[in-house]
């Protein structure tokens, strides 16, 4: 972009475009990021405690959007700082603490900002970004995700001229050649083999901002463990002093809270928690303060907060391995479902199923309660949906910390979840009933539905607002006038490579004639066919078809 192009505007769309755009980001990289993680504590956990924080943040902003008019669009301030206080009030570990406040940084800049995207508002935003992130941590190391916050701040200010595209692009870079240099400056990182953890996490939400602004994806290879030396992460912990066993008076215990107190009041408790325990951190303004600290004592962590003001939301996690789990037996499988009439027909099969809302997907925790009320040792979850997929592993990765075996099983769509359910067998060996689950799944051709919300370009060409669209295996494939009639060019695609099973599910504004209709039809057209008709009542999706 040339500085003589004018600026793009800032909305409330602007900062919920970048929020989405990083979860999603993270929640492909998530698993990538955990792997890196050996600084401060090797637990395996900083992609997933980055990807809950920015649910959580995304949940906030959501929350403001549902609340305004259904044709208006929220006030940009309002939604900046529900960002910043989503990120706070979700905060997970230690770099999800980090980059909550990173995220509060930029969040604040953003709600005092013009009506116009400017490269001045990036600098200013990253700046204050990483000022906040240094200023939370109680003693600040190098080779981490302040290193690449600062890195990334000093570009965009070095950047001449305010060419909104430039001045991102100049930080993207700095970001990424400062992760390149943290196992310089970090030796437990370099006897690794790996770039930080943290570090990582923030270059996969700044990556995500310049996606968002230029409307280009950009698909960058994934880091994993370039591991030098057969040497185990809690071995290299303990070379370089690092605060992983209880031994010796060493930390043992995360401890995190929210806490409520001015500003006074929080930084007393940041000098009596210094003086506890390491990796210290906190977050917030405004009277509210995420903290977060590893400590021997745990107690005494709480004890501090509770004598100086407000807490609530207390976390404690055993560092050196996962708490022992109270015993569980058997296996269940615990489903996503859309609309009432799936969910009956998952219960009726043994499934704990989990709701999803219309135009919004179950959040972690909505999956971990699921998953808490199968009360099993093994759990199979279906997030019957593409954008859940990444939601449900973090769920899942959350769940075998806590001693239960879950595996994610892909499905895409409702009816793929329906035909895993099918074989689902508790009595086989759990790695069998995953196998045959997936396979299922996997052989189920998925369709579907819809009334387009809008004037849009589709991969079918475009569409206007009332357009009925129809989609195979997650494209959009036709456009017409009629529900009837795009739901059978719909399933004359999915037929053409063949099928023996046409599963139909209707929707709550589905014609009550539609599955006949099509079942005649079908008949018709494809005789010979087995026909399953399911009254699903889900919203949005007139109709969801699977062919097996």
């Amino acid at each position: 972009m040339s500085e003589s192009l004018p600026a793009p505007p800032l909305s409330a769309l602007s900062v919920r475009l970048w929020a989405e755009a990083s979860l999603q980001a993270l929640g492909e990289e998530r698993a990538a990021i955990d792997a890196l993680n050996v600084f401060p504590v090797p637990d395996g956990d900083t992609g997933t405690n980055m990807f809950l924080t920015l649910e959580s943040a995304c949940a906030g902003i959501a929350e403001v959007f549902d609340a305004a008019h259904p044709a208006a669009v929220p006030e940009l301030a309002e939604v900046a700082e529900a960002f910043g206080r989503g990120a706070v009030l979700g905060a997970r570990g230690n770099s999800g603490v980090i980059l909550a406040q990173i995220i509060r940084g930029v969040a604040s800049v953003l709600a005092q900002a013009p009506a116009t995207f400017t490269g001045d508002v990036v600098r200013q935003g990253l700046r204050r970004a990483c000022d906040e992130a240094y200023g939370a941590v109680a003693h600040p190391v190098e080779g981490t995700i302040l290193t690449v916050a600062r890195a990334a701040a000093e570009a965009a200010e070095g950047h001449a001229g305010d060419d909104l595209v430039g001045v991102i692009e100049s930080a993207v870079a700095a970001s990424h050649v400062a992760l390149d240099q943290t196992p310089d400056l970090l030796p437990v990182l370099r006897d690794a083999g790996v770039v930080d953890a943290g570090g990582q996490g923030l270059v996969v939400v700044y990556d995500a901002l310049l996606d968002v602004v230029t409307g280009v994806r950009r698909r960058r290879p994934g880091r994993g463990v370039r591991a030098k030396l057969p040497v185990a992460a809690r071995a290299l912990s303990a070379a370089h002093g690092l605060p992983v066993t209880a031994a010796g008076g060493e930390t043992s215990y995360e401890v995190m809270y929210l806490f409520g107190g001015d500003d006074a009041s929080a930084d007393a408790l940041r000098t009596r928690l210094d003086a506890l325990g390491e990796s210290l951190v906190v977050t917030g303004a405004d009277g509210l303060w995420n903290v977060h600290v590893h400590v021997h004592d745990a107690g005494a962590a709480i004890e501090s907060g509770l004598d100086l003001g407000r807490v609530h939301r207390i976390r404690v996690t055993y560092l050196p391995s996962a708490l022992p789990a109270e015993a569980r037996v058997g296996r269940r499988v615990v489903a996503v479902a859309h609309g009432p009439g799936v969910s009956t027909l998952l219960e009726e099969q043994g499934a704990v199923v989990v709701p999803a809302q219309p135009r919004r997907r179950p959040s972690t925790a909505d999956l971990l309660d699921g998953i808490t009320r199968a009360d099993s040792a093994e759990v199979l979850l279906l997030p019957s949906d593409s954008d859940t997929l990444a939601v449900a592993e973090a769920a899942a990765e959350q769940a075998r910390a806590a001693g239960v075996r879950v595996c994610v099983i892909p499905t895409r769509s409702v009816v793929q979840s329906l035909a895993a359910v099918a074989v689902h067998d508790p009595g086989a060996r759990f790695d069998d009933d995953v196998v045959a689950m997936t396979r299922a799944a996997g052989a189920t051709r998925y369709g579907a539905v819809t009334v387009a919300s809008r004037e849009a370009m589709t991969s079918a060409g475009s569409c206007r607002e009332g357009d009925i669209l129809g989609l195979a295996d997650g494209d959009i494939v036709e456009i017409g006038a009629s529900v009837d009639a795009v739901s059978r060019a719909v399933l004359e695609r999915l037929l053409s490579s063949g099928g023996e099973l046409v599963t139909l599910v209707t929707g709550e504004d589905a014609a009550a004639s539609l599955a006949d209709s099509l079942e005649d039809w079908l008949s018709a057209q494809h005789p010979g066919l087995d026909l399953v008709s399911v009254t699903g009542g889900q919203p949005l999706w007139p109709l969801i078809v699977g062919v097996e």
